[in-house]
Order: structure tokens, then sequence, then C-alpha cells
């Protein structure tokens, strides 16, 4: 019957053996019996061993259990098991990155000082998990591969580089577009709109805004000025209806709205001078 441990986060960072080396560590398990426990912290969760664990369960041998009761488990687990394996200097990384993730995102200071410990003892700069890190950040779907020896980190780095560029690009075109028109914005943010697509909406919209700008200018221009230089003249006195435009008859009560209409657009531009 399996026996069910929960893994510790960092533990977890490293692939399990395929199939065939289980089967052989099985087997010289069933015949030398198990060499070095299987390593649990103290909350019950599996440090180390758990190619051991498998291995015990496929033999039919009861396992043997210790626990750490060292300072840094997440250290621990990730000297005994690079030390173990024949990994790279980029796998090393990458292992050391995803642990250093996982601990940032379960608030465990460790996670930083097991980076730390791992570049000293097994060699790799700093500067090289803060590579292994980016891809972590910005392509995660790489991790496992990097880990595994089916990619190296140099190539996985390069993708995450461009990643990133890409999201910090649409992280500014975001954020312009919400200074120029906040709600097409939100309707990227709630999925309503793809950021190429709410773009183009602001354009129409910004020609569409350029386009009643020119005609309410020509309109006034063509309105306002002949209003001004009729003032002191005889041009209501001379009025005619014979000759006036079609549909724009002239009476009292236009004569009213368009003495309002003025006095609106004069507060208008008082506000516009104010400004």
């Amino acid at each position: 019957m399996d026996t069910i441990i929960e893994l510790h986060p960092t533990a977890d960072t490293f692939p399990m053996l395929d199939n065939d080396e289980l089967l052989a560590l099985a087997e010289d398990i069933k015949k030398h019996g198990q060499y070095h426990p299987i390593m649990l912290d103290d909350h019950g969760r599996l440090l180390d061993g758990r190619n051991r664990l498998r291995a015990c369960e496929i033999a039919g041998v009861e396992p043997k259990f210790a626990t750490y009761d060292g300072p840094d488990p997440d250290a621990f687990t990730l000297s005994v098991n690079i030390r173990r394996r024949n990994l790279t200097k980029g796998q090393i990384a990458m292992v050391a990155a995803k642990a250093c993730s996982a601990a940032e995102h379960e608030g465990r200071s460790a996670g930083e000082l097991s980076a730390r410990s791992v570049s000293e003892q097994a060699g790799v700069s700093l500067g090289r998990i803060g590579q292994a890190l980016t891809v972590v950040r910005h392509a995660s779907d790489l991790v496992d591969q990097v880990i595994s020896g089916a990619m190296g980190l140099d190539e996985a780095y390069k993708t995450a580089r461009e990643n990133k560029a890409k999201a910090e690009s649409v992280e500014s075109q975001l954020a312009r577009l919400r200074e120029e028109d906040p709600e097409l914005a939100d309707k990227v943010v709630e999925g309503e709109l793809s950021l190429p697509a709410a773009w183009a909406e602001r354009k129409e919209r910004a020609e569409e805004e350029v386009r009643q700008r020119r005609v309410a200018t020509q309109f006034l221009c063509e309105v306002v000025p002949p209003l001004a230089q009729a003032r002191g003249t005889d041009t209501v006195k001379l009025y005619d209806q014979q000759f006036m435009l079609t549909g724009r008859a002239i009476t009292s009560e236009v004569i009213e709205q368009a003495m309002a209409a003025l006095a609106e657009m004069a507060e208008a531009w008082r506000e516009r001078d104010a400004a």
C-alpha cells in the first residue's frame, strides 16, 4: 500500500526518477536494504527521499524515516539533492530559483538564504540564479524543462526576457490607455476588449472628436463674427421675408434662443480662458 506523505515545497522542486531507474532502485533496496533514511521535517513533510520511498513501496519493504533537526530545511534539501544528482550549473540555478519562488510565495524567508547557500556550495553565481528567477517569473512553462535537462538555461532565459519585454510593453500601453480613456482601459482589464481592439476604438473616438471639433469651430466662425459685425447697423430694419433662406425665418423666438445660445457661449468661453 502506498504511503501518503506531504512533500516539503523544496523537495517537490526535484523531478522523480523515471520508471526504469525507480525499478532498479527498488531491486537494490530489496536485495541490500535501505541505506539512507527518508528525511522528514518537524511537520512530518518529506524533505528528502521520495524516490527511496516509492522504491520501498515497489519492493514491498517497510521504509525507514528520520526527522531533520537542523536550522534550514530548504538548504538541506537543496544541498543533498544537488550533491546526489548529476546536474549542470544551469539546472542547479533553476532548482534554486524554483525553491526561492516557492518560499517567497509561502512567505518563508529561507528561500533567499537557500539561494545564497546553493550559490556558495555548488559554485553557481547569484547572477545565474537571477537569470533562472527571470525564467520562473516570465516563462514558467520552461522551468521543469530546464531542470530535467531538456532545455538549457540560456535558451529559456532568452525566451523569458522576450516575454518580460512584451509584458512591460503591454503594461505601458495599458497605463497610457488609462490616462487617455479609462473606460476602455477598464474593458481591457475585465476582458471585454483586447488591448489592440481597445486602441483601435480609441483611435476611432479620437478621430470622431477631431471631426466634431472641426465642425463646431467652422460653425462658430461662420455664425458669431457676422453677428458681431451686425451690431450698430440697420440689419434688422432691412430684414425682408421675400429674401429669406428656406427654413431660416427670423422670429422673436429664434432671436431669444440665439441670445440664450450666445450667453452660453460667453460663459463657456470665460471658463476656457480661466482654465
